[in-house]
């Protein structure tokens, strides 16, 4: 599924199923919501805290989907073509990140 499609896909559950969008604001605070989520599991999963017996069985998939959901559904509502978006920042990040990376002694094996 390309981008397009997946704003589009998402533009139309909202407004057959879901019935409508929540409000900008809503969304933002919900879009928090589902990264503390993906935090979460990520920390415990991946991080040096322990992973409690309930977070075993989140799906870690279904969890980045869930951001990406509440994200499509804030650049529907405010117009936000997230493909250009996302191009144009890979042109950005390659003209300043160009060789920044690659000179980092940090990032050598």
């Amino acid at each position: 599924m390309t981008i397009e499609a997946a704003q589009q896909r998402v533009d139309e559950w909202i407004n057959t199923i879901g019935v409508r969008y929540f409000n900008e604001l809503t969304n933002m605070a919900m879009l928090t919501e589902e990264v503390g989520e993906l935090a979460r599991i990520i920390a415990r999963r991946y991080g040096e805290q322990s992973e409690k017996e309930s977070d075993k069985q989140k799906d870690l998939g279904d969890e980045m989907a869930d951001v990406l959901w509440v994200l499509i559904c804030l650049a529907n509502q405010t117009g936000v073509d997230l493909t250009e978006a996302l191009e144009k920042n890979f042109e950005k990040k390659s003209q300043r990140d160009g060789e920044r990376h690659q000179n980092n002694p940090k990032l050598k094996d």
